[in-house]
């Protein structure tokens, strides 16, 4: 799989694919889970809530809203790779992450549910035709490709894991 061009997604998104240096996305997406738990092996439930400002996300939360996004581009995908030209939303991620209610779940949990989304991202990707990959739609009032989905989902996943290992557990 080859990465996308830059006219492939928005300028928004060029942080999330830069982040991406590798080829093989299926096997990125697929690592990123592990790599999550790995990063957080050391937190237990208490520390979970915890964040580093006020105006910041707990642990807990940031998990939520990798969980939201991974529900949202994985919708996309599936949507764009059937042709679907229906142009699709946005999502605004503050009222996600407080109606999510993170913090009241166990991080067993949301480890849990993000890799079972995750999985099946991957599994519906692994069966997508070359053609596929190309598809174009509109999402967020922009114009994208499958495969550029791809890269940012990995992307947005790895930013926030960066994020955690730099900002929670320093």
């Amino acid at each position: 799989m080859s990465r996308p061009e830059r006219n492939e997604y928005a300028e928004f998104y060029e942080g999330y694919v830069s982040l991406v240096t590798e080829d093989d996305i299926a096997a990125v997406l697929a690592e990123q889970p592990a790599a999550m738990r790995s990063a957080l092996a050391s937190i237990n439930d208490d520390h979970g809530a915890y964040a580093y400002d006020d105006d910041k996300w707990s642990i807990k939360e940031v998990i939520g809203h990798m969980i939201d996004g991974e529900r949202v581009f994985g919708y996309r995908l599936h949507r764009i790779s059937r042709g679907d030209k229906t142009p699709l939303s946005g999502f605004e991620q503050e009222p996600y992450v407080e109606l999510g209610r993170a913090n009241d779940r166990p991080l067993e949990e949301l480890f849990e549910e993000f890799e079972l989304l995750r999985k099946a991202n991957v599994l519906m990707l692994n069966r997508f035709s070359d053609d596929q990959w190309t598809f174009r739609g509109t999402a967020s009032d922009a114009e994208v490709s499958v495969r550029a989905l791809a890269f940012i989902m990995a992307g947005h996943a790895r930013h926030h894991i960066n994020i955690l290992r730099e900002r929670y557990l320093a």
